[in-house]
């Protein structure tokens, strides 16, 4: 297993553009589920857009989760196969899938007897709460099919291999591509289903892509090891992963958390904003994709190195990749500048929301640069790890920086003035966090009692 895919040897350049590259695929596919849903859910009108712009914020604290214990899992994982111990990392990722069904099965069973309350919360009306309990209900029942998918999926990353979760990704993507309409405007033969239809077609799809990934992992891979249940083994092996999954869930958790604040404030000023939001934050994903990608790929290739003790490797394929995601972003914002309104025609018919969403495109991207280069020294701190200076950095981005602004924007400018505070805040981080990946290094202490 080890160094199969040359993450301790080959060029630092080849071997992350030949892992970015599968991933930015199954990224992509990813969040095509997202667009997709988006825009067939658009046809709908505004009302069942602005509801499953609602659910964003929900939908990410549970993928937030998954993202976190990924980030666990890849990190332990890569630094287990990178010092020689396969045998111990095939029972570490057993212990990891065990946790994962318990905790994301007891929060989808607590998220879905509060649907109502919470999304009043969030300031739904009661327009939008039946179209929201129809798609939630069922994504909640969902949820820990999706959450099992993506650890698994990090699990074959850690070891190199980012083909087969793409082309996993690829196949579930197509099946929500076709579901969709199908279920959602009752084509043919099948119900006219509206919100409810999305759901359900995203939960067939993830079924499908679990039972490939698991094939793989257990029958074709043999990564997962069926140890028996030891409750001092998995104490240690559920304490390895939470030392860098607990930093790691708070901190994406912080995201949807922020954005549920930024769509309260929107909310109270026009009902349209919140739509175009919703619509811009998927957009947002999708032009991202290029570091979420190298993202994907960056963690398991430091902690490898890492635990072959190649620290000036490591090191040199971080700064590499915050260059590198600097002039791409900044490059992919050029087209957007003289696109922006057509693309906003795409999400909505509405002439407020087609206004809010056009400059939401020609504001937000401009600092997607700075901003990925945040989201590479977030990720990268676990590899370090140093989960808990990830944390910081985006309490620091989020709490202190970007929703006071959003509040004194807000006060200033509406909806244009909070929008503006996004780009602003991601654009200071991003000087302070390439400062950073200059000076960091690994804790002197043992990685399980230290930051």
């Amino acid at each position: 297993m080890k160094d199969r895919h040359g993450l301790l040897t080959q060029p630092i350049g080849r071997v992350l553009l030949n892992m970015s590259l599968p991933n930015l695929i199954g990224i992509l596919t990813v969040l095509g589920f997202s667009l997709v849903d988006t825009f067939f859910i658009s046809q709908l009108g505004t009302e069942s857009l602005a509801a499953i712009s609602f659910t964003f914020p929900v939908t990410l604290v549970i993928s937030s989760i998954a993202i976190g214990i990924g980030a666990g899992v890849s990190t332990n994982l890569g630094r287990l196969i990178g010092s020689g111990q396969a045998p111990k990392a095939k029972v570490f990722l057993h212990d990891s899938l065990l946790l994962t069904f318990f905790l994301t099965a007891f929060i989808s069973l607590l998220g879905s007897l509060c649907i109502g309350p919470l999304f009043t919360l969030l300031g739904a009306n009661e327009a939008s709460l039946p179209l929201i309990y129809d798609y939630m209900f069922i994504w909640y029942l969902g949820a820990p099919i999706l959450v099992l998918l993506m650890v698994g999926n990090q699990g074959l990353r850690a070891t190199g291999d980012t083909h087969s979760p793409a082309q996993i990704m690829m196949l579930a993507a197509l099946i929500n591509l076709i579901l969709d309409p199908l279920l959602i405007f009752g084509i043919g033969p099948f119900p006219r289903l509206e919100i409810q239809g999305a759901a359900i077609a995203s939960v067939i799809s993830w079924i499908v892509a679990l039972s490939l990934s698991s094939y793989l992992l257990i029958f074709k891979r043999h990564l997962v090891e069926f140890a028996a249940l030891n409750l001092s083994r998995l104490r240690c092996n559920w304490k390895q992963l939470a030392h860098i999954a607990q930093p790691a869930t708070l901190m994406n958790l912080l995201n949807p958390l922020a954005n549920a604040m930024i769509m309260a404030m929107l909310a109270r000023i026009d009902h349209g904003a919140v739509a175009a939001f919703g619509a811009g934050t998927r957009l947002e994903s999708v032009l991202l994709i290029v570091v979420m990608a190298l993202s994907s790929s960056l963690v398991p290739f430091i902690a490898q190195n890492l635990g072959a003790g190649q620290t000036e490797r490591a090191r040199q394929a971080l700064l590499l990749s915050l260059k590198f995601v600097l002039v791409f972003q900044t490059l992919l914002y050029l087209p957007l500048w003289f696109f922006a309104e057509p693309i906003a025609h795409i999400f909505s018919s509405d002439p407020q929301v087609i206004e809010w969403l056009t400059f939401y495109i020609l504001m937000l991207p401009a600092a997607y640069g700075p901003l990925g280069i945040v989201i590479l020294m977030a990720t990268s701190l676990n590899a370090y790890h140093r989960p808990m200076c990830s944390l910081v950095l985006n309490v620091c981005r989020l709490f202190l920086i970007m929703l006071p602004l959003a509040a004194l924007g807000s006060y200033l400018g509406g909806v244009k003035g909070l929008l503006l505070a996004l780009p602003i805040t991601n654009t200071i981080m991003g000087i302070a966090c390439y400062i950073l990946a200059t000076k960091v290094s690994e804790p002197e202490k043992n990685p399980q009692h230290s930051d």
